[in-house]
């Protein structure tokens, strides 16, 4: 295992962080705790020393499912993650209160790197204006906490500013080879490092998409001169950037630990030479070429006087055609609750503001027919 030394936590973490929101499970939902168990302390006596779950992953059961798998030594041998989850926080005591519950779950006296979990620029103010300051403060000083960061799902200017709002250690982003300007991307990484954050990294695969096998895509891999597997080829172009502290990868079998214990030997910063990165990019230029939509969500459209959530209806509808996976982009189309293709009602004015000149309604019509049928 290959580690990287978070600076401003004085701390070295093996490049591979075993991400829990992913964990196997058994036919009736629930997590299969033996297995995930097996996984996880595989993964640690094989070098993986950083653990992330949160509140909300597997519907509450992942925090409990992690505090008795690090049972029997294993929680002296990581550093461990988790999230406050901010959507349920109405007061400040509610912080403390889910801390509080979150050791409890994890059989804990100490959560060593804490997040404020799934900030926007909207969210943070929000709960900024809460607390939050303080309540990490409190939380650093009596030891309840190792470290302070947030993870992130908004543009690059709300992120900065986030970035520049509190002393954090380290904070989370999305980032992998088709998401160099989404969200933080780039940018956002480049930013956080110089300001002496570590970076930890989510989605290195798209939640899996960038390693499954599309056709097209394998024809690319297949000409390069040595031959790594689609997720290989994702984790090593993160790795690659010596910004990046821990790649998340959220394991769901042993047989992807396996793999990406030997991957994660190799994962070096600036080890992938002029012919991978090239190859990378044929892969993604393909990708881009099958985008239903040529949508930047820049946002421009919105709001729609009836709701619909346009920009997320397009990432959903191109994500299926992009990676041949309508079953998958149908249910994270769900999240665009209230904001529906179907609720389009062809007034126009979207169109007339959009700066690529996309047909929004009549587009919206193939999100419908592909997502909501």
């Amino acid at each position: 295992m290959l580690y990287r030394t978070m600076k401003k936590a004085g701390k070295d973490l093996s490049i591979l962080g075993f991400g829990c929101m992913r964990l196997p499970v058994l036919p009736d939902g629930h997590v299969n705790e033996p297995e995930a168990t097996r996984m996880i302390r595989y993964a640690i006596d094989n070098g993986v020393n950083y653990v992330d779950t949160a509140w909300p992953y597997h519907n509450g059961e992942s925090e409990p499912v992690v505090g008795r798998a690090l049972r029997d030594g294993y929680r002296e041998r990581v550093s461990l993650a988790t999230k406050l989850p901010t959507w349920l926080v109405e007061k400040r005591e509610d912080m403390d209160k889910f801390l509080d519950q979150q050791m409890k779950k994890l059989q804990t006296d100490r959560i060593d790197f804490y997040l404020i979990h799934s900030l926007t620029g909207e969210g943070w103010e929000n709960i900024e204006s809460l607390g939050v300051k303080d309540f990490l403060d409190d939380a650093l000083a009596d030891g309840r906490i190792g470290h302070a960061g947030f993870s992130f799902h908004d543009r690059y200017a709300a992120f900065k500013k986030t970035v520049d709002a509190y002393d954090w250690t380290f904070c989370q982003i999305q980032y992998n080879y088709m998401d160099e300007k989404y969200q933080a991307g780039t940018a956002g990484l480049r930013y956080a490092a110089k300001k002496g954050l570590g970076v930890v990294i989510m989605e290195p695969l798209r939640g899996g998409l960038l390693a499954k096998h599309v056709p097209a895509a394998i024809d690319i891999w297949a000409k390069a001169d040595e031959k790594r597997s689609p997720a290989e080829w994702g984790l090593r172009w993160v790795w690659d950037h010596p910004e990046v502290s821990v790649v998340l990868s959220g394991m769901s079998s042993m047989e992807q630990v396996e793999e990406n214990l030997v991957v994660a030997e190799k994962g070096l910063p600036g080890s992938l030479t002029k012919k991978d990165l090239a190859m990378v990019g044929k892969v993604r230029k393909m990708f881009r070429s099958r985008m239903a939509v040529p949508c930047t969500g820049c946002g421009y459209c919105t709001p729609c006087p009836n709701g619909v959530d346009i920009p997320a209806c397009f990432e959903n509808y191109n994500t299926a055609c992009m990676y041949e996976d309508v079953a998958s982009s149908k249910i994270r189309y769900q999240f665009v609750g209230e904001g529906k293709a179907s609720k389009c009602e062809d007034c126009g004015q979207c169109e007339e503001r959009c700066p690529q000149g996309i047909p929004i309604p009549e587009k919206l019509k193939e999100v419908r027919a592909i997502l909501e049928s």
